[in-house]
């Protein structure tokens, strides 16, 4: 019978909906059950011998199970031969034999074995209760029943210092991760990602159904053995592994559809007329034309997302597997947006003597994403601008021509949203991860293991605009190009393991080497001119291919480094680690080549001296923890920076001097210097009440020296820029988190709440004392200052103080008193950091039902809506939202929008600063556990079903699509701008999980 119901799903793959309808459809058989051999009854206690109720009793390797009433009692039919398992949260699982009894009582007691749980850290683990630094944990059970994309998607809000922003709602974009904070300004600030022992610069290839857990090493201390990499944190993700048992086979799958969480209005033909008569110009509307499109109903549409996995896991003595293979696709609310994922895994262990273990992982991904442009203006192809700024007038189609979108009477280079939508814009990216490693038993207390990784990526770009839809499609006659690359990275760690007791004193050391060496090659060309009755979206069938844009490159790196670690626990009181790496890189001159990062870190367990153990009731575990350590970012270092770079170009072959030409691209540094964080960090963490309430705090503060920019020189020097140390930053800031089993019973109830607060600021700059990021494209004028004393994500602008009511222009503030306005006006308008974030997690569960409601939210950081220059600028003919209603248009009118036909009025500006705070109801998710005699005999083991809802509210006073937003990507000096930004929207959610 499994056979043939595994037969049937594997022959719906890809009918989503068929596979839940079937599921769902079992939930109303009615089969017979089965025989047992008599009734065991009992009484299930606490610690206290209170009566619990809402225990769970089940009979074991079968679903057949009951729940304790309100007085704790039970039944069930079981045979004498049975094992019956008792389990509730909060509490430890036990399992009791019936043997010939029909009365079983039993107590369960709190779950203090969570403290005695391992927690993975660098190179290894240690028990949950020793644990002396700042890390968090994310299981598989939190994210099992979430429809999400992306493993750094499951981090965000879950742990506190960890703040995660989804920069742009379109399908498969990547987050942005900044753990305590930005440390760089052009180097990364990203957090390393080791998968499985294995170094990666990024998760987006790896299903969130294959991982076990997430561990996220916050501070210096737990991060410093991963050296140059670690300054912006290290998430350790530990993927899913056979277990001893019986074979288990798994299948996940959810289907659903999105929509667009809220729209701006525009104006329709005739205000926009007026509008167009008020801003004065050649530019009018006929006033026989009264035709109106809906560019929103146009381009917005109904998204869809999908997700199916299969797994089968095993495991019998000295071997276990775990293979899974899986399909993701996502259709975004505005075409093509589009996202794919194919994945495939293979872990397995094999004990090959009792002194040698073989341990392999291996993983496959292709993941496809067709692009739909944001974060720029309806004149450079920006989809979500156009929506808005295209004459409403316009019609969707060429009345003339069929085949062609219809053009822009006033620019006809800016296209409608959907032809801005028509070039195919897709990235391909292919990865293939795997490791093996054997480790030796040498003697009792002393391992050896030795492992071998790789980490191959291809990626392509292809880009095609076909010859007759669009207009600058037509002017090319078609353009097509193409971006190839390819990288494979080596690693191979060695790792010296001694564990050894001495009487009350233990002790853990290793001692590692690493090598890594990459090799990343390069190549791009482009063509145009394309038949328009062939439809091949490739290079091959252009008539023209470009010479002078084609270009290849090649670079490669290596680093070696060595690593050691020591750590002592005393009476299980007082512990303490050191840990110390050096790491030396090809990037680096040879005068600074290596670098050197020590840690360590103290823990005191207070709960476990004499003078506590009159409260001990009440505190079950207090520990208070401090630590120090130096780490590095690698990650802005070019390959070749400190030689210098060239590029070579060629001369068309009717220029005198055709032929190479060789320009310099970058100028040399031989002082460049490591990035290097320093960071001190003092903890608590708290139990009470049989642990029902656990508090962790955290203070921080971490400083990064000789800070990484470019300085760049005049155009008339003839030199590229240079890459030099310049600076320093800092953050500090607290952070806890409170996790809580509020009711325990039938209906239970736990609450994980975190918050965050961190302070940036740059502290040093050196040759340079101020740098302007963030063009906005409308006006021409940076929104981002940096300089010494401010934040990253400062917005720089001019202080708005309201429309003059006699001439309808905006009055911007005359700091300088010289009488006039310039740009020695401009001061500091706003920050984009905020003043705290927060996750909140409520699990509510009832008999077989389970509720989870995900509360996730940023509080006093601004937003520049650049959006609204376009919107509210009224200075060309873009249509604009309804807000310019309001515009000023006599003398006298008192208003907050000023006359149209004045680009003066959209200087960056106070004007467009607004409040980015919200809170959002992130996600929220319904499940039922189906339980039934039927199970067994169709071969299920576990049948979950449930509903989610994501981002189906969200409060905030910003005016724009959506407050999680940011231009700039994951760019630490652009934050908080939105500028046509795609988007974010809300979905519902469909899902299912079988066990065989």
């Amino acid at each position: 019978m499994e056979t043939n119901l595994f037969l049937r799903i594997a022959k719906l793959k890809n009918k989503g909906w068929c596979t839940l309808f079937l599921v769902l459809g079992l939930v109303f058989l009615q089969l017979s059950s089965f025989g047992q051999t008599g009734t065991v009854t009992g009484t299930v206690k606490d610690d206290d011998k209170t009566p619990t109720p809402g225990v769970n009793v089940t009979i074991k390797g079968t679903t057949t199970g009951a729940a304790t009433d309100v007085n704790g009692k039970y039944a069930i039919k079981a045979a004498s031969t049975d094992v019956l398992v008792f389990s509730f949260i909060g509490m430890q699982t036990i399992e009791v034999s019936v043997g010939n009894r029909k009365v079983v009582d039993v107590i369960l007691k709190s779950e203090t074995k969570k403290l005695n749980e391992l927690v993975v850290i660098g190179y290894g683990s240690v028990q949950k209760k020793d644990v002396t630094t700042a890390v968090s944990t994310v299981s598989a059970k939190e994210i099992a029943d979430r429809p999400i994309v992306s493993a750094a998607q499951a981090l965000q809000g879950k742990s506190a210092g960890v703040q995660v922003v989804q920069p742009s709602g379109k399908p498969g974009v990547g987050l942005s991760i900044r753990v305590r904070g930005s440390t760089s300004v052009v180097a990364s600030n990203e957090p390393l990602y080791v998968v499985d022992g294995i170094p990666t610069d990024g998760v987006s290839n790896l299903s969130p159904n294959d991982i076990e857990n997430m561990v996220i090493l916050k501070d210096a201390s737990s991060a410093s053995i991963y050296g140059a990499r670690a300054a912006n944190g290290v998430v350790l993700i530990t993927t899913k592994r056979g277990k001893s048992g019986k074979a288990l086979l798994s299948f996940n799958a959810y289907t659903g559809v999105s929509k667009i969480g809220k729209t701006i209005d525009v104006l329709n033909t005739e205000q926009y007329r007026q509008l167009l008569k008020d801003i004065g110009g050649a530019n009018q509307v006929p006033d026989g034309i009264s035709t109106y499109t809906n560019w929103n109903d146009e381009t917005f549409k109904t998204g869809t997302i999908q997700s199916y996995q299969l797994s089968a896991s095993a495991g019998r003595e000295g071997y276990s597997y775990y293979v899974s293979g899986g399909y993701q696709e996502e259709k975004g609310i505005v075409a093509p947006a589009s996202f794919k994922r194919y994945t495939f895994r293979a872990n397995m262990d094999n004990q090959l003597k009792e002194w040698v273990k073989l341990t392999t992982n291996f993983s496959m991904s292709r993941a496809q994403n067709m692009n739909a442009a944001d974060n720029a203006g309806s004149g450079r192809g920006g989809v979500i601008l156009s929506v808005l700024n295209t004459p409403p007038f316009l019609s969707v189609w060429d009345s003339k021509n069929p085949k062609q979108y219809a053009a822009n009477p006033f620019q006809p280079s800016w296209e409608n949203p959907l032809a801005q939508s028509a070039a195919k814009d897709q990235n391909t990216d292919s990865k293939i991860q795997g490791s093996a490693a054997l480790e030796f038993s040498l003697l009792k207390d002393l391992k050896y293991k030795t492992t071998l990784g790789v980490d191959y990526n291809v990626h392509n770009w292809d880009y095609y605009l076909d010859p007759v839809r669009t207009n600058w499609g037509r002017k090319n006659n078609g353009l097509g190009k193409a971006d190839r690359s390819s990288s494979t990275v080596w690693l191979w760690e060695n790792l010296l393991t001694y564990s050894k007791s001495f009487n009350k004193l233990n002790f853990n050391g290793i001692l590692g080497s690493s090598t890594q060496s990459s090799r990343w090659d390069h190549a791009y060309m482009e063509g145009k001119d394309y038949p328009a009755n062939i439809p091949i979206e490739t290079l091959n069938i252009a008539n023209l291919i470009d010479p002078y844009s084609a270009s290849t490159s090649a670079s490669e790196w290596s680093v070696l480094s060595y690593f050691a670690r020591a750590s002592f626990n005393y009476d299980n009181k007082y512990l303490l680690t050191a840990n110390f790496r050096a790491d030396g890189t090809s990037k680096m001159p040879s005068n600074n080549r290596w670098g050197y990062f020590p840690s360590f870190s103290a823990g005191w367990r207070v709960s476990s001296e004499r003078f506590m153990e009159s409260i001990a009731s009440v505190v079950n575990d207090l520990k208070l923890r401090v630590g120090w350590g130096e780490t590095g970012n690698q990650e802005g270092i070019g390959d070749y920076y400190y030689y210098g770079t060239y590029g070579i170009t060629r001369r068309p072959i009717t220029d005198p001097y055709s032929g190479p030409l060789l320009w310099r691209q970058r100028m040399n540094n031989p002082d460049l210097k490591w990035e290097t964080t320093t960071q001190s960090n003092v903890g608590v963490d708290v139990s009470f009440l049989n642990s029902r309430i656990t508090l962790n705090m955290d203070a921080y503060y971490k400083k990064t020296t000789d800070l990484l920019f470019d300085v760049v020189f005049p155009s008339t020097v003839g030199l590229g820029a240079l890459r030099r140390n310049n600076g320093e930053v800092e953050n500090k800031g607290f952070e806890f988190n409170i996790t809580s089993q509020n009711l325990k019973g039938a209906l239970g109830w736990t609450t994980d709440f975190n918050m965050s607060f961190n302070r940036n600021k740059v502290t040093k700059l050196g040759l340079t004392k101020n740098y302007l990021y963030g063009g906005i494209e409308s006006n021409g004028q940076s929104i981002i200052l940096l300089k010494e004393g401010v934040s990253l994500g400062t917005f720089y602008g001019y202080i708005s103080e309201g429309v003059n009511p006699e001439t309808g222009d905006i009055i911007y503030k005359d700091l300088n008193s010289n009488g006039k306005i310039d740009p020695d006006d401009r001061t500091i308008i706003g920050n984009a950091q905020p003043d705290f974030i927060f996750g909140m997690t409520n699990s509510f569960t009832w008999k077989n039902f389970n509720l989870n409601f995900f509360i996730q939210g940023s509080y006093g950081n601004d937003i520049f809506n650049a959006t609204r220059i376009d919107t509210e600028g009224m200075f060309d003919v873009k249509n604009q939202s309804t807000e310019v209603l309001r515009r000023w248009k006599r003398p006298g009118m008192v208003t907050d929008i000023p006359r149209a036909g004045n680009i003066y009025n959209s200087n960056n500006s106070t004007r467009f600063v607004e409040d980015g705070s919200y809170v959002r109801l992130k996600s929220v998710t319904l499940g039922y556990m189906l339980q039934g005699r039927w199970m067994g005999k169709v071969g299920i083991n576990k049948l979950n079903i449930y509903v989610t809802g994501q981002n189906l509210l969200t409060l905030t006073n910003y005016s724009g699509y959506d407050p999680e937003v940011n231009m700039g990507g994951g760019s630490s000096t652009v934050l908080g701008v939105d500028y046509g930004t795609y988007p974010q929207s809300k979905s519902v959610v469909a899902g299912v999980n079988i066990e065989f």
